[in-house]
């Protein structure tokens, strides 16, 4: 599966109407984004189950200012719609196949708990 550009329109869909997304938030002008699209795209050709997603935060300045983009590349991981990893700098293909590995093995009934639990410390 190639990559899908997602803009301010596409975004929350994608992230929501899908089991997996990563997100590479990016520039044309970033050394480090440019080294990282390879092994991105490798990583998009060999898991069918999860989408791979791209912004352009250049052309997409409110939605990288949205999600509080201060670095990039930056790697965000949603499984059922739920932000589960963000990271900021390229990662090596090993380590993107682990985030991939660990996001798939996640139980989000756990991760919803953990999340609700929080909240009620914080109240």
């Amino acid at each position: 599966m190639s990559t899908v550009n997602l803009t301010t329109d596409t975004f929350e869909e994608t992230v929501t109407g899908n089991d997996i997304v990563l997100v590479d938030w990016w520039a044309d002008w970033c050394g480090p984004c440019k080294m990282f699209a390879p092994v991105y795209e490798k990583a998009a050709g060999t898991h069918e189950d999860v989408v791979f997603a791209k912004v352009d935060t250049e052309a997409q300045q409110a939605l990288a200012a949205g999600a509080q983009i201060t670095s990039i590349p930056t790697i965000m991981a949603f499984k059922d719609g739920v932000l589960v990893f963000r990271q900021a700098g390229a990662l090596p293909a090993r380590d993107l196949e682990s985030v991939i590995d660990q996001v798939k093995n996640l139980d989000m009934d756990d991760v919803r708990a953990r999340m609700a639990e929080q909240q009620t410390q914080q109240a």
